[in-house]
């Protein structure tokens, strides 16, 4: 190898351009051949190679040769020709060089965007590159990530976020406006403090949900009708609060008086109040109840405006002594 390095200086000392590798690497063509090489020069429209195989020179019209296709097969088999992160540009004239220091600068911002959809909550554990509301919980000590669906959830599948929205005071006589099937909650959490973490944009490459050809209209006790939604993911702007839920004959509910209670701020002791905090990369919202939680069934209630609350809440129960729920994600060791 060091012979080699001593034979790259010498050539670029007489103004000629190479790099090399002591087991070869492909020169790829632009028809998709290549010829295994150890190092190459390029004076004015020709490249001229060491064949590894032939142990020969050899020349190549310069636009013969897949720059792109050579610098990805080379850094997936060799790395980086140096041992940092980023490629310097020695030589401007070198296609290799300014290929590679391309692909560096593509590779660090794709791995900053990815970081930013996916900030790192605890040692390990990372928020996921979907959209939706999850939760952190904790199982036996160990810090977990949770999915928690919406009560309703069938109006925009693509991003699990529906709105149907209320307009307080417009409940129409009817007592129960939040409700949801069943004794208990498909999530359970252990702790009584939960931290929530709601997407306010839909995960990279996701598809744009398609728009409803006609509104979509559906029995709200009291709700207004769901117009097209088709950016139906968690506002900024959005607050949350937390409702205690009464269990009744295998239905939780919330009535009318407390949701109204919400917006205009009565007292209520089955409403607790939130925080919120935009996590850096503005990808997701931070929301943590103000106090502690009973044990108990609950609804964690999306505040659309100082009139409006969203009704598809998303709900969940306490109980320390539940089990580990389906589905968690956990620390991931580096």
């Amino acid at each position: 190898m060091k012979v080699i390095r001593t034979i790259a200086a010498l050539f670029l000392l007489m103004a000629s351009f190479a790099w090399g590798q002591a087991d070869g690497y492909r020169l790829i063509m632009q028809d998709g051949s290549y010829q295994m090489i150890t190092k190459y020069e390029i004076h004015g429209d020709r490249v001229r190679y060491f064949s590894a195989e032939r142990h020969d020179w050899e020349e190549v019209p310069e636009s013969m040769v897949d720059w792109v296709a050579t610098e990805k097969w080379k850094r997936a088999n060799y790395g980086s020709p140096d041992s940092s992160d980023q490629t310097t540009v020695t030589n401007p004239n070198d296609p290799g060089q300014v290929e590679a220091a391309k692909l560096d600068a593509e590779e660090r911002a794709a791995r900053a965007a990815e970081l930013a959809r996916m900030p790192v909550i605890q040692p390990g554990l990372r928020l996921p590159d979907e959209s939706g509301v999850w939760v952190q919980d904790t199982f036996n000590g160990q810090p977990e990530l949770v999915h928690i669906m919406q009560t309703n959830g069938d109006l925009n599948r693509a991003y699990e976020h529906s709105v149907l929205p209320y307009e307080v005071g417009s409940k129409r006589g009817a007592r129960e406006l939040i409700q949801a099937d069943g004794y208990s909650a498909a999530v359970e959490l252990h702790v009584n403090q939960p931290v929530f973490y709601v997407s306010l944009s839909m995960p990279k490459g996701a598809p744009e949900p398609e728009q409803l050809s006609t509104p979509l209209t559906v029995d709200t006790h009291g709700a207004s009708s769901v117009p097209d939604d088709k950016h139906a993911f968690s506002s900024p702007d959005s607050r949350y609060v937390i409702v205690a839920l009464h269990v009744g004959r295998n239905i939780r509910t919330a009535t009318a008086e407390t949701v109204d209670g919400i917006v205009r701020g009565a007292p209520d002791p089955d409403v607790t109040e939130t925080t919120k905090q935009i996590m850096p990369g503005g990808r997701w919202m931070k929301v943590t109840p103000k106090g502690n939680l009973m044990i108990g069934q609950y609804a964690l209630v999306e505040i659309l405006s100082p009139r409006d609350v969203n009704l598809d809440a998303w709900a969940f129960g306490v109980n320390p002594q539940a089990d580990e729920n389906k589905g968690s994600v956990g620390p991931v060791e580096n």
